[in-house]
């Protein structure tokens, strides 16, 4: 059975990929692998969440769930009002995203976490994810409870799903959580959510 992409360590041999793209005139390069989400290509959902983000962001910033760091490079190439921290529990990913913070000239902070168990008590503006869904709705509804926890007053929670792997239960879920919660993007079969702390 192949890796799960959030096995810590992943078991499949490394078949590192290229791929490189453009965010807000920047033109990215990035190595990816097996074992690790997405690999060779930036993948729909992460593309529509990056795209659906606000034109400016500032301040602490986390990607949680880095992959080999599409999100968090580019948010900190884009918006060098942040101070941007990745955090994976796959460390393959992370190997992979600080490497590609230093070939795209970024500078970010990379963390091994199991979603925010690395955190303290650290709180950030704005949590961006690509959730992994496969993990399954109890490990996913965990981080965005976990998120709220780690958001300053004024947060918010950037997110994308598929609606089919339940988008309309998932606004449902943050609903109970978060004073606020509106659709960015509605297309290609994914909802991008921001969900507003205050």
């Amino acid at each position: 059975m192949p890796d799960q992409y959030y096995t810590r360590e992943p078991e499949s041999e490394s078949r590192p990929a290229a791929c490189a793209f453009t965010y807000r005139g920047r033109e990215l390069h990035f190595m990816t692998d097996a074992g690790v989400f997405s690999r060779g290509e930036l993948d729909t959902g992460t593309r529509l969440l990056l795209e659906a983000l606000p034109v400016r962001m500032t301040g602490e910033i986390l990607d949680l769930g880095c992959g080999w760091g599409p999100i968090g490079i580019s948010i900190g190439a884009a918006m060098p009002e942040t101070r941007v921290t990745m955090a994976d529990v796959n460390l393959r990913a992370l190997s992979w995203s600080r490497e590609n913070a230093k070939r795209n000239g970024v500078q970010v902070e990379v963390l091994e976490s199991d979603g925010f168990s690395a955190m303290g008590n650290r709180s950030f503006d704005a949590v961006v994810t690509n959730p992994p869904i496969r993990a399954g709705k109890q490990v996913i509804y965990q981080m965005f409870a976990d998120a709220r926890a780690h958001l300053k007053s004024a947060g918010s929670l950037f997110l994308v799903i598929r609606k089919q792997q339940g988008a309309e239960s998932c606004i449902r879920y943050l609903k109970t959580l978060y004073a606020s919660v509106e659709k960015l993007d509605r297309s290609g079969g994914f909802w991008v959510l921001e969900a507003r702390k205050a």
